[in-house]
């Protein structure tokens, strides 16, 4: 058995199967911008990094463009966006294994903070979390590590080696790092195997289920 007592959740591609509503978003933003994206699937990138991250890393926005596109990605996610994903099945079924076994959870999202507690709350599994940390709208906080730096000091926790974090992509396992958390991998949502272990990931999850077992067992 692993001896965590925290366990930290990314939401969108760990909790949340959130593909539908945030390329929708880019795409919307794209088009304002004038910008024609005719691959639709390779937007995929934008689930769980910050947002000001990809749309500069990928379409080269900075400055008053930028700004721009996040305004117009969030008024889509915020009007259509948000309702435009579904929960993984067996979430709440490991969730519930996890607090039987004496885990404390908490999310850790990039995500503006009051969307992941929509979210959250519409997915009925408020309960099962301390706390849910997010980033804020004026992007004062965005990067994974900022979000994790959050979380911990809201939840009063001294010691890193008491907390795993749990993810899909390479920011949550750096994220992680960076204030001496471990993390596991998760492979159903949008990274890969090789991203995941690059960035030094500890463990591998395949599945949801994987998840408690591997901490359980």
């Amino acid at each position: 058995m692993l001896n965590y007592e925290y366990i930290f959740f990314d939401l969108d591609g760990t909790i949340s199967d959130s593909a539908p509503g945030i390329i929708g978003s880019v795409l919307y933003a794209l088009d304002k911008m004038g910008v024609s994206e005719k691959h639709e699937e390779s937007l995929t990138k934008f689930v769980g990094p910050p947002l000001t991250e990809s749309f500069t890393k990928y379409y080269g926005f900075q400055g008053e463009a930028l700004d721009m596109a996040v305004k117009t990605f969030r008024e889509y996610y915020r009007e259509k966006g948000i309702f435009e994903n579904s929960m993984y099945e067996g979430i709440p079924e490991t969730l519930k294994k996890l607090l039987e076994g004496g885990r404390r959870l908490a999310v850790a999202t990039s995500k503006p903070e009051p969307f992941a507690r929509i979210i959250i709350d519409r997915y009925g599994i408020s309960d099962c979390f301390e706390f849910i940390a997010g980033s804020t709208i004026d992007e004062t906080r965005t990067k994974k590590d900022e979000v994790i730096s959050y979380a911990l000091e809201t939840l009063g926790i001294g010691d890193p080696e008491t907390v795993l974090m749990v993810g899909d992509r390479s920011h949550d396992v750096l994220g992680a790092k960076k204030h001496g958390l471990d993390c596991l991998g998760v492979l159903y949502g949008y990274g890969s195997r090789a991203e995941l272990e690059d960035a030094g990931a500890l463990y591998i999850a395949e599945t949801v289920a994987d998840i408690s077992g591997i901490i359980m067992n």
